[in-house]
């Protein structure tokens, strides 16, 4: 993934030096070609797709797959079950360097059941991203992109934190008119002591949105409203309890205020809860809160 992404980099900086063709001549007609608006490797993306232009919301539960270039964000996740709370915060930042988008989370979990508290830094989570194809309809309204993700989880040697996680990806990010679906696969591979050592996980989730623009709900100070629904759902492959499946779903509401100077709050919160037996063992109900800034 790494070659293809630099190859994409490269290509659009080129594509940033090509001359303007001039205008056709009155009266000529000239068609649309989406030739030319191919590009990258094997002619596989389109300069014509929305991806990376703000048109995808920020998941919650589910990690992000939008090409992010330069934003920040802060998340707080409590939730509740039978005699146990659970509060996790977690700071990140992403990169943009060409299509590529770098990632770096740090997550803080604490977790209190009949009176006994655990606690610590979870893992350190170094991620990367990157679509290697694209297809926009001829009028713009269907708009699809392919990318490939990768996610390496670094101990820190707290009571939560005790094994390294690799998590090879897979996503997409449709766009129809004002409706966004985003979709994540990936296959979690546990190294290191304990009995999650060698634990395998299918990891997937789908972010439902639909974009509010100002001009059809003018509230003050607001860019966008994005009511959003979530799926985040695993499945062990291996060890004790193969097939063993959990779903969590989120309720949520994005945000998106307009800029002060360059930096643009996006505000989120969203309510989560269980979908099926095995999450409801771990959460019965919980509040997302959510601050990005994109600068």
């Amino acid at each position: 993934m790494a070659g293809l992404c630099a190859f994409a980099v490269g290509v659009v900086t080129l594509r940033a030096d090509e001359p303007v063709l001039p205008s056709p001549s009155a009266g000529s007609s000239v068609a649309a070609s989406p030739a030319g608006t191919r590009y990258g490797l094997f002619n596989w993306l389109d300069s014509r797709s929305e991806y990376g232009q703000g048109a995808f919301p920020e998941p919650f539960l589910v990690d992000d797959s939008d090409l992010e270039v330069n934003e920040a964000r802060l998340d707080w996740l409590h939730t509740r079950a039978d005699g146990t709370t659970g509060d996790l915060v977690t700071a990140e930042v992403e990169k943009g360097f060409g299509l590529v988008t770098l990632e770096l989370e740090v997550p803080y979990e604490r977790d209190t059941t009949a009176g006994a508290t655990t606690e610590g830094f979870d893992n350190i989570d170094l991620g990367a991203r990157c679509p290697f194809y694209q297809f926009v309809s001829a009028n713009g309204l269907l708009d699809t992109t392919f990318g490939a993700a990768i996610e390496v989880g670094i101990p820190t040697g707290s009571p939560v934190s005790k094994n390294t996680e690799l998590v090879p990806k897979l996503f997409n990010d449709l766009k129809v008119n004002n409706f966004t679906l985003q979709s994540i696969f990936g296959y979690s591979t546990l190294f290191g002591p304990g009995d999650d050592g060698g634990l395998q996980t299918f990891e997937y989730g789908f972010v439902f949105g639909y974009t509010i623009d100002h001009q059809h709900l003018p509230l003050p100070g607001v860019l966008q409203i994005i009511p959003v629904f979530e799926l985040s759902g695993e499945t062990e492959l291996n060890q004790a309890d193969p097939g063993h499946n959990s779903v969590l779903g989120n309720a949520a509401l994005r945000v998106n205020l307009k800029a002060i100077g360059r930096v643009q709050p996006r505000l989120g919160l969203g309510f989560v809860f269980p979908l099926d037996q095995n999450a409801r063992a771990d959460v019965h109900g919980g509040i997302f809160t959510s601050l990005v800034f994109e600068y």
